[in-house]
C-alpha cells in the first residue's frame, strides 16, 4: 500500500494516498471528499511525517483540521 491514511464520516469510510491526494478504496460524499481531500494537500508533509513514524512504531503527531 502507499502511504495513506483512514478517513470517516457518518458509516463512510475511506483510505488517502497521501502523495496524490485521491481516495484509494471507500466513498465518501462529494462534499466531504473534497474537503478531506484539500486537508491533505495543505498536511502532506505532515501526514507523511507521521506516516514514517509509524513505520518506525513512533508516535504520530496530531495535524490540526481544517478550520
Amino acid at each position: 500500500m502507499p502511504p495513506h491514511f483512514h478517513a470517516q464520516y457518518g458509516e463512510n469510510k475511506i483510505l488517502v494516498d497521501i502523495e496524490n491526494a485521491t481516495a484509494i478504496k471507500g466513498v465518501f460524499p462529494s462534499k466531504q471528499l473534497k474537503l478531506v481531500l484539500a486537508w491533505c494537500e495543505i498536511h502532506r508533509e505532515e501526514l507523511m511525517l507521521n506516516w514514517e513514524n509509524v513505520l518506525r512504531h513512533e508516535l504520530l503527531s496530531r495535524i490540526n483540521p481544517l478550520v
